[in-house]
């Protein structure tokens, strides 16, 4: 360090970045949680534990494992959704757009985020609405019969995640394959290997690193999002982001707030843990 400390130095906006906005909110979270009162008397901190238990025990008045679970089922669809939409797009992008339109399309990509997350998902509620024009054309063309509806469905709150967070799969896969080298597709086509056996023997496989960090950033996002189950989800669609949006901003429960927003973000800690040693990446090189 005393012969080099100009890496020492550069962490440190980083580090304080982390320390201030991370590493800090989780602890104070955690504080929160273990506190006991009420809004108009306060709260004490007791190391009250026994608060998990009753949220999350055989006991429980809310069935809070119930909204986790169908907080995890719609991150993990919405992301099998992005993939299967994002990864052509990304393909399209890298390898069949003439170099100078890549930056545009791109651009259309990221379009959607100059529009507030709330705005867009509101849209989306209109569109998707009994009276709104996507059921009106389709009734209209006899597709689907007048009971038809899709607000409050599962299929809603996973298409809305979705498409809020189709950038997130779309960007890190297309950095990924713009990294492969062209001569490794045309070793594989003059090996007489067909554009199938290609995609999924080459380039897929090479783009490893792109799926991974997409899913990561579609699935924390998704998981934890309240805004779209609320705009376009149902009593059947609530979910545990829902929940504590409602224990924080509506009951002023922030002890029961706190201790769901830990056990959620302990919960997606250990499924992301499992996920990186599975499927991830020896070399952090290969996630920039």
């Amino acid at each position: 360090m005393r012969r080099n400390p100009a890496p020492y130095l550069l962490i440190l906006a980083g580090a304080a970045w982390l320390l201030v906005l991370f590493v800090i909110p989780l602890i104070s979270g955690l504080a929160v949680s273990l506190m006991t009162g009420n809004p108009q008397d306060g709260y004490t901190f007791t190391w009250n534990w026994e608060i998990y238990g009753q949220l999350f025990g055989p006991n429980a008045t809310t069935n809070y494992w119930l909204f986790l679970g169908r907080a995890i089922f719609y991150g993990a669809a919405a992301t099998i959704v992005t993939i299967l939409v994002g990864y052509p797009m990304a393909y399209f992008i890298a390898f069949r757009v003439r170099p100078q339109f890549k930056n545009a399309l791109l651009l259309l990509v990221m379009l959607s985020f100059l529009v507030s997350f709330v705005i867009r998902t509101d849209m989306w509620a209109f569109l998707l609405s009994d009276q709104g024009p996507v059921l009106t054309v389709l009734r209209s063309l006899h597709l689907v019969s007048k009971s038809f509806h899709i607000l409050g469905t599962d299929a809603a709150v996973i298409g809305g995640m979705a498409y809020n967070d189709l950038a997130f799969m779309v960007l890190p896969i297309y950095v990924a394959l713009e990294r492969i080298d062209p001569r490794l597709i045309e070793a594989s086509a003059d090996l007489y290997g067909k554009k199938s056996a290609t995609f999924f023997h080459t380039v897929l496989p090479l783009t490893r690193s792109g799926i991974f960090a997409g899913i990561l950033l579609v699935f924390i996002d998704s998981a934890g999002d309240p805004v779209t189950p609320g705009l376009l989800g149902g009593t059947n669609t609530y979910t545990i982001g829902q929940a504590i949006q409602d224990a924080y901003l509506t009951n002023q429960q922030y002890n029961v707030a706190a201790a769901l927003s830990t056990v959620l973000m302990v919960v997606l800690g250990v499924i992301l843990f499992a996920y990186a040693r599975i499927a991830g990446t020896e070399n952090i090189e290969d996630l920039v």
